[in-house]
């Protein structure tokens, strides 16, 4: 495995990274003691970040990696999980945004609870486009200002985001003080645009941490779960150039991950399984050459929804 600095922060990440959400049933039933195992694979196969929330699975993603990482020296890994989306109604409201000082710091409390943890490498401020983006401001003020207050306390490391619509990415940026960007699902087969935030992150040292190289399912044989935003139509492509790929004896998954992981200016990409044989797999496939031809021909047929924005 081999490392990259994430921007200023002084983080040597894998240039794979483990996302947990699937820990927590999030696109599949999963068997704690198997999702316990992927976890130690990738330790083992030299993976050393791991990122969470506490909106994944309703907690759970958080209470099994806490399990999977207890006994585990502190300096084998880098741990980050997410403040601000909640998914739990009854205790978080309707809503289930709430970017204020109070609940952020309660919620890291909750977190560190549950991960065994005392310090966070770095804390996401988490999907602040969500209902129409009637919290962004709230979460670009008094949310960004409460990480910004915990970082000069020495309780967390890095200050990020964890968002998608690249418009805001830009505008965060250009006008905000953040040392790192978890950005999703645009640096894939099917959406390249993270490219055009690579310059000015880079300009102002601040780590990109590209996540979803699968597309959130769209990119695998067994396509995306229910919930994705994906319209059959759209799909359907999906699922041809799935097809395509079995033809030229291979299968889509593999490809995916290759272009995503591949390319040298991204530090990180961080996927999700909770299977322990599929991280092998990925390992596997990071550090095999990827075929240029093959990603041409399934750019054709993805072209009708090359840079969508999906309606997440």
């Amino acid at each position: 495995m081999e490392y990259n600095l994430l921007g200023k922060t002084g983080l040597n990440v894998s240039r794979l990274s483990f996302g947990a959400s699937s820990l927590g049933g999030v696109f599949r039933d999963v068997q704690e003691a198997e999702a316990i195992r992927a976890v130690h694979t990738a330790l083992d196969r030299g993976i050393n970040y791991f990122d969470v929330a506490p909106a994944y699975g309703g907690t759970r993603s958080e209470t099994v990696l806490g399990r999977a990482l207890k006994g585990i020296p502190r300096d084998r890994y880098f741990l980050s999980t997410k403040v601000g989306k909640y998914t739990d109604p009854e205790k978080y409201g309707e809503d289930k945004l709430d970017y204020s000082a109070a609940r952020i710091r309660s919620s890291l409390e909750e977190s560190a609870a549950r991960l065994g943890a005392d310090y966070f490498d770095i804390v996401h401020i988490h999907d602040i486009e969500y209902q129409g983006r009637r919290h962004t401001e709230w979460a670009l003020d008094e949310g960004l200002a409460t990480l910004h207050a915990l970082k000069a306390e020495g309780r967390i490391g890095a200050v990020s985001f964890g968002i998608y619509p690249m418009d805001l990415w830009f505008r965060i940026v250009s006008d905000f003080d953040i040392d790192v960007a978890l950005t999703h699902n645009h640096y894939c087969l099917n959406d390249q645009r993270l490219l055009e935030l690579l310059p000015p992150a880079s300009e102002k040292g601040i780590g990109i941490i590209n996540a979803s190289p699968f597309a959130s399912g769209l990119l695998t044989d067994r396509g995306p779960a229910d919930w994705h935003p994906a319209p059959a139509k759209d799909r359907a492509l999906f699922a041809k150039a799935a097809e395509f790929c079995r033809e030229q004896g291979t299968n889509i998954s593999k490809l995916a991950l290759q272009f995503s992981s591949q390319r040298r200016e991204i530090p990180t990409t961080m996927f999700s399984s909770a299977s322990s044989e599929s991280v092998r797999r990925n390992v596997t496939w990071h550090e095999e050459p990827c075929d240029p031809a093959l990603v041409a021909e399934v750019g054709k047929i993805l072209e009708p929804v090359f840079n969508k924005q999906w309606n997440y």
